[in-house]
Order: structure tokens, then C-alpha cells, then sequence
């Protein structure tokens, strides 16, 4: 089974990284971006019987800093 985690950083942690990318943007003449945050896709392929406790435990324990990042979760099916 395929999973994709969805890590971002929580509301107002600063994201240098989302300022460059608005500042690149802007610089490149694209108007109309207010705020860029920038985040990352973890994508798994763990066995069908992965429990959903299992995934949250990763997140919690390795993929996402808790402290600074949410995460979610979503389940892939394969067409």
C-alpha cells in the first residue's frame, strides 16, 4: 500500500524557505502569491495490513518534529 505524509510547518513557525520561494516568485514577476509555506511528501510503501496506529507512530516518532510540524495522512489506491 502506498502512503503519502504530508508534513508542513504549524502556524506562525516562521518558514524560510516558504519567504525565498515568495521572494523568487515575486522576482520572477509572478504578482498575486501572498504567502508561500513550504512543507514536504514523505511517500511509504508499507504492507496492507499497516495498521493506521502504525503510520501515526511513525509520524509522531521520525517523519514530523511535533514540536514545530503537523503531518497527514493519506492512504493511496492504486488504480
Amino acid at each position: 500500500m502506498k502512503v503519502h505524509v504530508h508534513v508542513s510547518l504549524k502556524p506562525g513557525v516562521l518558514d524560510p524557505q516558504g519567504r525565498a520561494i515568495h521572494h523568487a516568485l515575486e522576482g520572477l514577476g509572478f504578482g498575486g502569491v501572498n504567502d508561500v509555506r513550504a512543507g514536504r511528501l514523505i511517500e511509504l510503501d508499507v504492507s496492507d495490513d499497516t495498521s493506521d496506529d502504525d503510520l501515526d507512530q511513525m509520524c509522531r516518532k521520525l517523519l514530523a518534529n511535533m514540536v514545530i510540524e503537523n503531518y497527514s495522512i493519506e492512504k493511496k489506491v492504486d488504480a
